[in-house]
């Protein structure tokens, strides 16, 4: 990416400003008071973020943070991977602490709330299981065993919509990101099933919307006695880099419960990439990400829509047939075809990292545990090519000792990803550099092999490169 300003043109506007005009102008004066040096490379202070962390960990949380009183199991997930991505590691009393408040948001009717005594909710549920992945161990008082995986079953069950989608709770409402999170803790924990997941692949589908990307839902086709109609199914809302990840996610988990046949439910996947690569700003915009069409760019979206790209292998895509990057002929070390990895680094690099430690959306907002994980997992996605690697499954496959087809297709689908060798592209050098983080789950590999190792009863081989 350029490192001068006299390169760098704003964003082109018409003669009738507008807030959002006004907004992306002052953000473009912003972060050009941002761009790398030239002769001092950008570099991630992870000293400064650890403590960050450290503080939300044992401290406490300032009072902020009293409105995500239900999302307890969240704030964790957050901090805890965010360590993992830097490489740190909690000691066991930490660990143990984890552990114990998680499980004391376990609904004794299956699933996890974001508080001890709250309504279970999809959305907790990932994140308890997800930080349950990240600090627990096999045996008692260990987190994984004391996941009750049947109840969590009927519970996913209970929210099942006529249509293949799912409620985010009781009484609540359908959402594209409440069926990710099911689809990762079902993958996780051996309790996904043809009955759980029929119908899901066409809802989801059913939610692309005429721009390439996601939106939240679609709009339900079926009868107050649940017989659900042949009409189409219009996409709720407009595209979204957070639903558009998490569709992408949970098509790609899907795919083992795909019908090979010519009534499968299909996405325009042409019309993805387009949107995906038009998501990433322009050099004055740092190549930083935005979430929707016309809107400033947001570190967060360094994962969500940044990270999709490691996704899109897995559904068939191959990036050389695209040509030209997303700035092709403006940007120097352009090296992929679709995403431009070096500028999506710089922006996490210059504008991401507050000056007191943890990451932010953009300055001068400050740093919060949600943007430390997502800008720290952008990263780790523009560092790393995580893609599924042929060699990996048939390893899996040599060493698979279970029974039922579908099932080993599941684990093979979720575990075959490994990091292509020579494509580690790190801004700033080595130092910078940050673990891999695995492009459905957001969990390292490391993590993702062990808790699913665990509850499918099956022996991980070792991994031929260094542990991510």
């Amino acid at each position: 990416m350029t490192t001068t300003t006299s390169t760098m043109r704003p964003v082109p506007v018409d003669a009738f400003p507008t807030l959002t005009s006004s907004t992306q102008a002052e953000t473009e004066k912003i972060l050009l008071e941002h761009v790398s040096d030239p002769d001092k490379p950008p570099t991630l202070h992870k000293n400064l973020h650890m403590q960050f962390l450290v503080r939300a960990l044992a401290q406490g949380l300032p009072a902020r943070y009293s409105s995500q009183d239900a999302s307890q199991p969240w704030l964790l997930y957050w901090t805890l991977q965010a360590f993992s991505v830097l490489q740190v590691g909690l000691d066991p009393g930490n660990k143990q602490k984890a552990i114990d408040t998680l499980l004391a948001c376990q609904d004794p009717e299956g699933g996890f709330g974001g508080g001890p005594k709250q309504t279970p909710h999809l959305l907790p549920t990932y994140a308890a299981v997800c930080s349950l992945a990240i600090v627990g161990r096999p045996g008692e008082g260990g987190g994984w065993d004391d996941i009750d995986r049947e109840k969590m079953y009927k519970f996913f069950m209970s929210l099942k919509q006529p249509d293949g989608s799912f409620l985010v709770s009781k009484h609540s409402e359908v959402d594209v990101r409440g069926i990710y999170c099911l689809l990762v803790v079902a993958t996780l924990l051996d309790i996904i099933t043809p009955e759980l997941v029929e119908g899901t692949a066409a809802f989801i589908a059913s939610c692309q919307t005429y721009e390439g990307g996601f939106s939240s839902a679609s709009q339900p086709y079926y009868t107050a006695s649940s017989v659900l109609l042949d009409s189409p199914r219009p996409a709720l809302g407009e595209a979204h880099g957070g639903y558009t990840f998490c569709a992408l996610a949970s098509w790609v988990l899907l795919r083992p419960f795909l019908p090979s046949t010519s009534t499968q439910p299909t996405i325009d996947k042409k019309a993805l990439v387009r949107w995906l690569v038009q998501m990433q700003g322009i050099p004055i915009e740092l190549g930083g990400f935005k979430g929707r069409t016309n809107k400033l760019v947001d570190g967060c979206y360094s994962w969500w829509v940044g990270g999709a790209f490691g996704l899109l292998e897995s559904i068939g895509v191959d990036p050389s047939v695209f040509g030209g990057g997303p700035a092709a002929g403006e940007w120097e070390d352009v090296d992929d075809s679709l995403l431009n990895r070096r500028a999506l680094q710089e922006y996490v690099l210059c504008a991401g990292q507050h000056p007191a430690g943890g990451l932010r959306d953009k300055p001068p907002k400050s740093a919060d545990l949600y943007h430390t994980l997502y800008c720290l997992a952008g990263l780790s996605a523009a560092q790393h090519k995580v893609i599924p690697s042929p060699m990996r499954r048939q390893q899996l496959v040599d060493a698979w000792t279970g029974e039922g087809v579908l099932r080993r297709e599941v684990f093979l689908e979720a575990l075959c990803f490994t990091e292509e060798e020579g494509t580690e592209t790190i801004v700033g050098g080595a130092a910078n550099r940050v673990n891999a983080t695995h492009p459905i789950f957001n969990l390292t590999v490391t993590h993702s092999d062990a808790i699913m190792g665990h509850f499918y009863k099956q022996t991980i081989p070792p991994r031929a490169t260094r542990p991510v």
